[in-house]
């Protein structure tokens, strides 16, 4: 069975129906997930990463675009194990998006429960189909695709959903980065690794710290690299590259590899800038960036390199200037304007209160005034081509930045970046959207369960980690598409939270359109119908009522 898209066609289906003619209606929930779905299958973005999917088998029975779609569902609801399956897709919203050429709605008349009648896609079952496909189809065929060539497929068709749906900022950000996925104590845990983590989770060499302090950690570990592309105003957070490899590796040479593969696959002129942190110090690496691939790079450097001392040596010239920097302003929200008669209130509320506090009858005296502290300040200053890096084949240009605090002492960092920039506040900027793909990695972590493996085998454990990477960065691109860019920042509870079904519709399909009707509004076709097509109403609903019994007459016994 191809995928059946239905189109949304609101006065065909009121004419078709005014009329008698339809091929299936039900009621539902309209739930924000099936939304959801309805834009991906609209843009052919399912269809297109299903195209390209690894698949190991030879015989393909049930679609990939199923499978796809039905991992996107399982991560979009939190559950990272197949097994839940049946009980996802009869409460989620992809099979409302499918519509009936899938699965119908029925009611069993011996228990009342509302009961899913699916088509399937071969003859092989002996129950009745409660769901399109088996929870067993989903787990053995994530089991059987390879690592290597599901990092392959992330890292080369998400990047083309997304030029495709031309959401690539033309500033052309990019942020990489490392973290480090931690799972229970298990040598099963296939490729993981053991390591040891101080108080902020970063790893610590055992040789050099005291193992009986209490703030180190010992950890079993994967490290995930990834790449996310974001504009300026941080309205979304897209993975366009992301690996998933053993703890005790480094991520320097993986992300410098993803970048060349991004390039390759999607031409120059994309990437434009990559923001990194001092763990991706690589001078060689750096400069094949911008000689091969036109990236600019910006990076901090580490204060023990000797650029770094160069670089904070060269403040001392009595020519280098410096230029106060401020955080760049957040646009406030717009002031909402009360009406006349709120404000007269609030005024007279605001007098009583003083009264009752005698703040009229009795003034307090003035208190002398409070010396001024002197506020933290920041400065930055640049330094053109900065050739002291040997290892780096293209020249450098460092911005030196210089914190002031309240009793005047000075600290200094230097960020480095391959490009000259007009201000050099913008290096500093820009480097400042770094830290918000931390707060991103927590919100994964903790609230989309990325470390939840329900498996030991790393086929799995990989499999969860990509598709949750995908599944987030599709709800990003659909929100931000439906002009909903607010919601990006929410958490993922919050999310669902904001958008559960706010209202009840009836679907009615013909002829492969679909239009959604308010309870009043169908009832208001049916009950306006003429003669003749009120008789081909019922006797259509009748039989549609009674078409649906004879599916569910052996379903599979509960678990």
């Amino acid at each position: 069975m191809d995928l059946i898209v239905f189109e949304q066609d609101r006065p065909f289906i009121v004419q078709s129906l005014r009329a008698g003619d339809f091929d299936y209606v039900e009621a539902a929930n309209e739930a924000a997930e099936a939304d959801f779905f309805r834009d991906l299958f609209k843009r052919k973005v399912i269809a297109d990463l299903a195209e390209s999917y690894p698949t190991p088998r030879q015989k393909e029975e049930v679609p990939l675009w199923l499978y796809v779609a039905s991992e996107i569902s399982l991560k979009l609801h939190g559950s990272q194990s197949h097994y839940s399956y049946p009980y996802i897709i009869r409460c989620g919203g992809l099979l409302e998006a499918l519509g009936p050429a899938l699965a119908r709605k029925g009611v069993d008349k011996k228990t009342g429960d509302v009961a899913l009648a699916c088509q399937g896609f071969n003859r092989k079952n002996h129950y009745d189909r409660e769901t399109p496909c088996d929870q067993d189809f989903l787990r053995k065929l994530a089991r059987e695709t390879r690592p290597d060539r599901l990092h392959q497929w992330f890292n080369q068709e998400v990047p083309r959903c997304l030029k495709n749906l031309k959401l690539f900022d033309p500033e052309g950000l990019f942020i990489g980065d490392g973290s480090y996925l931690f799972v229970p104590e298990n040598e099963g845990y296939e490729d993981s690794v053991v390591l040891l983590f101080d108080a902020h989770n970063h790893p610590v060499d055992p040789q050099t710290v005291d193992l009986s302090d209490k703030r180190y950690h010992w950890e079993r570990c994967y490290k995930m690299v990834s790449i996310i592309h974001t504009n300026r105003a941080l309205d979304y957070f897209v993975y366009v590259a992301v690996k998933l490899v053993s703890g005790n590796r480094h991520e320097c040479p993986v992300l410098y590899e993803m970048v060349g593969d991004f390039v390759t696959a999607m031409g120059r002129g994309i990437m434009k800038v990559l923001i990194l942190d001092r763990g991706f110090i690589d001078g060689a690496s750096i400069g094949k960036c911008k000689r091969d691939y036109g990236v600019d790079i910006i990076i901090p450097l580490r204060k023990n390199m000797d650029l770094y001392q160069d670089a904070v040596g060269c403040t001392r010239a009595p020519d280098f200037t410096w230029e106060r920097y401020e955080e760049p302003q957040k646009e406030s929200a717009p002031v909402k304007i009360r009406p006349a008669a709120i404000e007269k209130r609030e005024a007279a509320r605001q007098r009583t209160l003083a009264l009752r506090k005698g703040q009229q009858r009795l003034k307090p005296l003035a208190e002398p005034a409070k010396p001024v502290q002197p506020r933290h300040a920041s400065f930055v200053g640049v330094l053109e081509k900065a050739y002291t890096w040997q290892e780096c084949p293209v020249p450098l240009n460092a911005v030196i930045n210089r914190e002031v605090n309240e009793e005047g002492k000075e600290d200094f960092w230097v960020l480095v970046t391959t490009r000259l920039w007009k201000q050099s506040r913008d290096v500093r900027a820009l480097y400042g959207l770094r830290p918000a793909i931390e707060e991103r990695h927590r919100q994964i972590k903790c609230f989309w369960d990325l470390t939840d493996f329900k498996s030991r085998s790393f086929e799995l454990v990989c499999n969860q980690v990509i598709f949750l990477a995908l599944t987030y960065t599709l709800l990003q691109v659909h929100l931000y598409l439906r002009q909903r860019a607010e919601l990006n920042r929410v958490t993922r509870p919050r999310l669902l939270q904001m958008l559960t079904p706010t209202v009840s519709v009836i679907i009615v399909y013909y002829q492969r359109r679909f239009a959604r009707l308010t309870i009043e509004e169908y009832s208001e076709i049916l009950l306006t119908a003429a003669g003749e097509a009120k008789q081909k109403l019922l006797s259509r609903i009748r039989r549609l009522k009674d078409g649906i019994e004879p599916n569910l007459l052996n379903p599979r016994p509960p678990p």
